[in-house]
């Protein structure tokens, strides 16, 4: 009859639909070659401003690192892994090195815009892959952004306690904890939203404002870490690194997964691309380095912490300080906070900072609402999608416990690196006369051909680093597993009802692009 489906036109419709849906699906975003590397054009109202110099770059890696791991975690992993946190910290470390190579030779090879592991997935695999990536990512840094802010607080309050007036009356809910409902499971803490809010502000301002913040906190937070590793040196106490794991390799291997997030300021270099001055030569440069300074840093720290302390008498919220205060050295407490507020104040800034730039990548993809793509006229930075992760940052770490949401950390991290690993691999196969090429090789090294960086090595090197990172994921707490699936299912059903039908994978109408100066590959 008129009107009415009939079983054939509805299946039809069904098989139209999965069609559609496939071919989406596995659209790739098409890639200009290394010799076309392309800027933004500083006239376009719609651009970010390559402002970004090497240095700048190094801070940022090093500002999203030093914080979360040295001021928060350390005390957290040390409790259960013991003296052998030093351990976590080095497995995460070596997992990371390999995962930076390969995100050295990608941020060299691919074009210098927005979109990190998002984009390289983008252009290597498929859109719903890298949208998936974009919602693990995403999540992580969100719940990242939250805990950091809760413990930020903690330090603020500690600082403001210093002073009389201030003794024991300020109240949990203003930001010392949280005021617990419902069994623990809200936390209200109003100081946590306001720090974010405050960062917003700065980094909504522009990226010349917000680096020279991100420049001064980080120099400021390495030297004390510095001073904390030279002073703590003396008050260590071999015996406690007896047993050195009290509970077994388990908690090392655990403990290693946890600590994994304490390292991801290498993707935020990466996605640093579009407002960096010379992209091909600076970005791997800084992806290493960063990372390097953070590791030796974090071994030091790791190592005086439980050297100075029994493991088990760490506490969580404050180690660094608290151990220093144990041992009769206030004056270094007082600068251990001092650090800890500089650390983890870069840490939300620059970690705010890659969220916007990974909001601001899929707005312009179409993958979401084109708000998200929007860019101010003369500041230059992407308010809609800086004021949004803001928000949305501010509603977790005002509202949640930070011991709980810390459990699912590192999904995000090592799902993407995992894809990043796979990427260079997929590249590479696609360009098979480089990839023959590079099997010879078992080394890396930088070369002044078609790309700034290549992993040789290859497919040896990506292959580990895929392997590690799965054997990292394999050792999550089953909460993080149910918020992997759970999430790919949504993020799935996102794209399929919005992203496949809005997508423009090869459109740059958003944005205007010109070849890049010689002065900028080299």
């Amino acid at each position: 009859m008129r009107g009415q489906k009939t079983p054939s036109s509805s299946s039809s419709s069904s098989s139209s639909w999965f069609s559609h849906f496939c071919s989406s699906a596995l659209r790739t975003k098409p890639v200009n070659s290394p010799l076309d590397t392309v800027l933004v054009s500083r006239n376009s109202t719609d651009a970010l401003v390559r402002r970004l110099g090497l240095l700048d770059l190094i801070l940022i890696g090093v500002g999203a690192s030093i914080g979360a791991g040295i001021f928060v975690v350390t005390g957290t992993v040390a409790r259960d892994a013991g003296p052998g946190v030093t351990c976590s910290f080095i497995l995460a470390g070596l997992s990371c090195v390999l995962n930076a190579l390969c995100y050295a030779e990608l941020a060299s090879r691919l074009p210098a815009v927005v979109g990190g592991a998002y984009l390289y997935a983008y252009s290597a695999f498929n859109e719903l892959t890298a949208f998936l990536v974009f919602g693990q990512l995403m999540i992580d840094y969100h719940i990242g952004a939250a805990s950091i802010a809760r413990s930020l607080a903690s330090y603020v309050v500690t600082i403001l306690e210093m002073f009389p007036v201030f003794k024991d009356n300020i109240p949990s809910w203003i930001g010392h904890g949280g005021e617990e409902f419902f069994g623990g499971t809200l936390s209200i803490n109003l100081l946590a939203p306001f720090l974010l809010a405050l960062l917003t502000v700065i980094l909504c301002l522009g990226v010349g404002e917000s680096s020279i913040v991100n420049s001064f906190m980080t120099v400021l937070k390495v030297i004390i870490v510095i001073i904390v590793i030279f002073v703590g040196a003396f008050e260590v106490d071999v015996s406690n690194w007896s047993p050195f794991a009290p509970h077994g390799v388990k908690e090392i291997l655990t403990g290693a997964t946890i600590v994994f997030f304490a390292y991801v300021g290498f993707d935020a270099v990466a996605n640093s691309a579009e407002e960096s001055r010379r992209p091909q030569r600076d970005l791997p440069l800084a992806i290493i380095g960063s990372l390097l300074i953070c590791i030796a840093l974090y071994i030091g720290v790791c190592l005086v912490i439980t050297g100075m302390v029994p493991y088990y008498l760490l506490g969580e919220d404050a180690p660094l300080a608290e151990a220093f205060s144990s041992k009769g050295l206030k004056f270094v407490s007082i600068l251990i906070s001092i650090g800890a507020v500089a650390g983890l104040t870069t840490t939300l800034l620059v970690g705010l900072y890659v969220q916007s730039r990974l909001y601001l990548g899929l707005g312009r993809d179409g993958l979401l609402p084109s708000l998200f793509s929007k860019v101010h006229p003369t500041r230059h930075t992407p308010i809609h999608s800086q004021v949004w992760v803001g928000i949305v940052a501010g509603a977790l770490g005002g509202l949640f416990n930070v011991h709980m949401l810390s459990h699912i950390l590192s999904v995000g991290a090592l799902t993407g690196y995992s894809v990043v690993s796979a990427c260079v691999l997929a590249l590479r196969w696609k360009d098979k006369t480089l990839y023959l090429l590079l099997l010879l090789f078992v080394v890396v090294k930088l070369t002044p051909t078609l790309q700034g960086f290549r992993v040789l090595g290859v497919p040896i090197v990506p292959a580990v680093c895929v392997f590690f990172n799965m054997f990292l994921f394999a050792q999550l707490h089953h909460e993080a597993w149910v918020r992997f699936v759970v999430l790919s299912v949504i993020m799935v059903g996102i794209y399929a009802f919005y992203g496949q039908y809005h997508a423009k994978p090869g459109s740059d109408e958003s944005i205007i692009y010109q070849r890049a100066p010689s002065e900028a590959t080299r």
